[in-house]
């Protein structure tokens, strides 16, 4: 068997797998996005239990095997608890996790994903700025941490001079300022056309999380 490793991650997804297992996707620092294998997660005394779920941020240990890992033990420092409470928060964060896992690459670095990830968790609970402005800031980073976000947007001179401001702001912005504003209505309705427009060009594929986000707050916009 191969040495333990230690990995930090998030985990983006997590499926029974047998009569006591679980598969479950991991986003890590030092791997980017790995499979695991769960033994006995399932059963009510296992320590996997509430680890093995997304949401969980923390160290996982695993064993790297042919094609998938195994993992034996986790260090979680985070469930998200305040967020897994709140149903629309929750799915926000489903979506978050389903474009992270889209996003993201096996055995190559997804440190800047993965704090993107964390930062966006922390800021979904809070009354301010609203979740169709995180989702939109999300897209947008992970976008271009993916190398896919055309810059020159941001300098579209048929935007106005607030949405061209905001655009440019999150292109540049440090992590633990990145969710620290808001915008006027009126903004915020180009802001995301933008942002819906190159969604629609620039990803090739559905997410099952967004349709349903799309259904909970068509009438609340």
């Amino acid at each position: 068997m191969s040495e333990p490793l230690n990995v930090s991650g998030m985990v983006l997804n997590a499926v029974p797998f047998g009569d006591f297992d679980k598969r479950v996707v991991l986003l890590t620092k030092e791997r980017g996005r790995i499979t695991a294998f769960a033994r006995g997660a399932r059963r009510q005394n296992s320590a996997l239990l509430a680890a093995a779920n997304p949401f969980a941020f923390g160290v996982f240990t695993v064993y790297e095997g042919r094609s998938a890992y195994t993992l034996v033990r986790a260090e979680i420092s985070n469930y998200f608890t305040e967020v897994k409470e709140d149903f629309l928060a929750a799915c926000y964060g489903c979506y978050f996790m389903e474009v992270a896992e889209y996003y993201s690459r096996e055995n190559l670095d997804g440190s800047a994903l993965l704090n993107l990830l964390y930062a966006t968790f922390r800021a979904l609970p809070k009354e301010q700025p609203d979740n169709e402005l995180i989702r939109c800031i999300f897209e947008m980073r992970a976008m271009m941490l993916n190398g896919e976000y055309p810059y020159e947007t941001a300098d579209d001179m048929s935007l106005r001079e607030p949405t061209r401001y905001a655009l440019a702001y999150v292109l540049g912005a440090p992590l633990q300022r990145l969710y620290s504003f808001t915008l006027k209505p009126e903004i915020f309705a180009e802001f995301r056309s933008v942002q819906d427009r190159l969604n629609r060009t620039r990803i090739d594929r559905d997410f099952k999380s967004l349709d349903i986000l799309r259904s909970m707050t068509a009438g609340m916009t």
